[in-house]
């Protein structure tokens, strides 16, 4: 993540990868989406090309929490890049701008 640095601004974003149903299916299932998946993190440049994406995470793991726990909001905020995410990362606080 070490490119974030260099940015104007990044833009942060989650996506539910679709999956085929696993034994243990309750934590791959997305509520929010209806369907079973897995949780992947983007950071993009203003122009939206990928700059880094996470390991993927169960399909039910809200985007703030995923973020939290790759060190994301971390990562941005010692980088001090303002970042721009839509309202799944309220709360982020540091340099994350949310709409409300």
């Amino acid at each position: 993540m070490s490119m974030i640095r260099r940015l104007s601004f990044a833009i942060l974003d989650g996506t539910l990868i679709p999956i085929d149903r696993v034994a243990d299916q309750k934590p791959y299932y997305s509520g929010n989406h209806h369907r079973h998946g897995v949780n992947v993190q983007v950071i993009a440049d203003p122009a939206g090309w990928l700059i880094w994406a996470s390991a993927a995470l169960p399909g039910k793991t809200h985007d703030l929490t995923a973020a939290r726990t790759h060190g994301i909001i971390d990562a941005l905020t010692s980088a001090n890049v303002l970042t721009v995410a839509d309202k799944a990362y309220q709360g982020a606080r540091g340099p994350i701008r949310t709409p409300y």
